[in-house]
């Protein structure tokens, strides 16, 4: 059996069954996390040597792809494999020895901790802040909007060590929240799509890290360091757009091809075939898209403007994917529990999270040549 069979296999008869119960209780199950790690697919473009299954990007691209395909929204692995980049890419080998095999067995669970009540795509706007004391910090602030937030053993935590400001104010911290004096969790937030996901604020009141917590083991390097993987994430952000896309065209052409009108299937409407024809276009031009992107992650050429441009135009196709897919189901695919509306929902936020795509717009108009 292939690495994307069993990956398939593993999703849909591990967590595709357990989506309804996970949408009631706000996350998925932490035996979830330890059967993925089992599999080898939480960290498969992690080297062996930190606990990673030594494979690449494409190994973690069938992964996500295949949660988006049943419509997963309750699992946050592909969180796990953007904060253990950044740990590959900046941390000391302390910290990599110390996180990268929990996280690849999911024994640990890493979130990311960056968005404010005042401050998201800004990142010079952020306020939650890192005061040396004691040979290390006390964080003051708040985050919010933390994907697995409830959940998270790990936090990746962007502070400001610096109030002036410039390139060098802000520093990233790896937070072990157990037993962590001053943090404290919110409750799951209750978002309009994605049932299930784990999302939460965040509280530091005077929580002390030790200075071995500084990611890379310096202060002021969390601009660039945040820069430099934010490709990562968004291409990512961009293969789960178009499998979502990909399963949202399935399920129609399932539907106009059975669903009868005016003694005739759905499909032999003129309008109906149009309507598919655009969104097959729209997955088209995104597999070339992703395509592109895969290719350029392995060669160490996915440069920040096109990652940007991906999961700008990615998650607006998504968007219009969604919108005209669920058109052709009529008020069933209105009905909350469809699976077309539940895709309709999800697909909102691909627009927001990762950086705003009037962000991604100014990313790429500052690169033209």
């Amino acid at each position: 059996m292939s690495y994307r069979d069993s990956v398939r296999r593993f999703v849909r008869e591990q967590l595709e069954p357990q989506q309804p119960r996970w949408h009631a209780q706000g996350h998925a199950d932490r035996e979830a996390w330890l059967a993925a790690g089992k599999l080898g697919c939480l960290l498969a473009d992690v080297p062996e040597a930190y606990g990673g299954a030594g494979g690449d990007f494409r190994h973690m691209a069938v992964f996500w792809a295949a949660l988006a395909e049943v419509g997963d929204t309750a699992f946050g692995a592909p969180l796990q494999a953007v904060v253990a980049r950044y740990l590959l890419n900046h941390g000391t080998e302390a910290q990599q020895q110390r996180h990268l095999p929990a996280l690849a067995a999911g024994r640990s669970i890493a979130a990311i901790a960056i968005t404010e009540p005042a401050a998201g795509s800004d990142l010079q706007g952020l306020k939650c802040r890192a005061v040396p004391h004691e040979g290390g910090y006390r964080i003051t602030g708040s985050k919010c909007f933390v994907s697995n937030g409830h959940l998270a053993d790990l936090l990746l935590l962007a502070v400001r060590t610096d109030d002036r400001p410039g390139p060098k104010s802000l520093s990233l911290m790896l937070v072990e929240t157990a037993g962590l004096r001053g943090f404290e969790r919110g409750p799951i937030e209750p978002l309009l799509g994605r049932p299930g996901h784990d999302c939460c604020e965040l509280f530091f009141d005077e929580a002390w890290l030790p200075a071995e917590a500084l990611l890379g083991g310096e202060p002021g390097r969390g601009l660039g360091q945040l820069r430099r993987q934010l490709g990562y994430e968004r291409a990512m952000l961009g293969v789960m757009a178009l499998a979502s896309m990909e399963r949202a065209l399935a399920l129609t052409l399932e539907h106009s091809r059975t669903r009868r009108i005016y003694g005739q299937p759905l499909f032999e409407l003129q309008h109906t075939r149009f309507t598919l024809a655009e969104v097959q276009a729209h997955v088209v031009m995104g597999r070339l898209l992703v395509d592109h992107c895969i290719a350029a992650q392995l060669e160490g050429r996915l440069d920040e403007a096109t990652a940007a441009l991906a999961k700008w135009r990615l998650s607006e196709m998504q968007g219009e994917v969604m919108d005209r897919c669920l058109q052709l189901f009529g008020g069933a695919g209105y009905a909350r529990e469809h699976p077309m509306a539940r895709l309709y929902a999800d697909a909102r936020v691909q627009r927001i999270y990762g950086g705003a795509n009037e962000l991604m717009k100014e990313v790429v108009a500052y690169a033209l040549p």
